[in-house]
């Protein structure tokens, strides 16, 4: 069992359930790479996409059970991280997958983001750590280039109804990087409103 996979059963372990059924946990970020993969590395959080499902009271509950500070981070190494659905750089109509590995959780149901979702939710900040995830799911043949960019027009076209369309110019670059440096493909043409096309 992974690292990731041994957290979410930890969680699911000292759960004391408060509404019957299962609670759909959507993980999303490096830790949707893991779960989807044989890709390993250390990561010290693990991002649940805030839902209808997690509501207040069993947000509240799961980051004192397993956010940071708690005895399951100190213990794991690892924190859990409920993060809104408005800040990711993602397309409206998220692909997640049922995680079939952890299946037989109680209390919880673990649904990992699609990798070439995560892979255009991960073109905005692109860090170094960032960097290492796509470079690892290029290696591993795992990106569609034409789904990689119809799903980054579409994080696009959410993101171009606010202020934050003014940061896609340097997504696009990021994005450039990730054909021209990963994929080995032609860079793709992106179209912006025509007062961001020289930015």
């Amino acid at each position: 069992m992974t690292p990731i996979e041994e957290f979410l059963t930890e969680i699911d372990r000292r759960w004391t359930p408060v509404t019957p059924g299962k609670i759909p946990l959507r993980v999303i970020g490096s830790a949707a790479l893991m779960l989807q993969t044989e890709y390993a590395r250390g990561t010290k959080d693990g991002d649940v996409l805030e839902t209808e499902a997690i509501t207040p009271a069993i947000k509240e509950r799961l980051l004192s059970l397993a956010g940071k500070n708690t005895d399951l981070h100190r213990r794991s190494g690892m924190y859990l991280d409920v993060v809104t659905q408005a800040l990711p750089f993602m397309p409206q109509r998220l692909v997640f997958h049922d995680v079939a590995k952890l299946k037989a959780l109680k209390h919880f149901s673990v649904h990992a983001l699609d990798i070439v979702d995560v892979v255009v939710s991960k073109l905005k900040r692109f860090n170094l750590s960032d960097m290492g995830d796509v470079r690892e799911m290029a290696g591993r043949r795992l990106i569609d280039h034409k789904r990689l960019v119809k799903r980054f027009e579409e994080a696009v076209d959410r993101f171009s109804i606010d202020a934050r369309i003014e940061d896609v110019p340097r997504v696009i670059k990021n994005l450039h990087r990730v054909e021209r440096d990963y994929l080995r493909v032609p860079e793709s043409r992106i179209t912006l409103p025509d007062w961001l096309e020289d930015r």
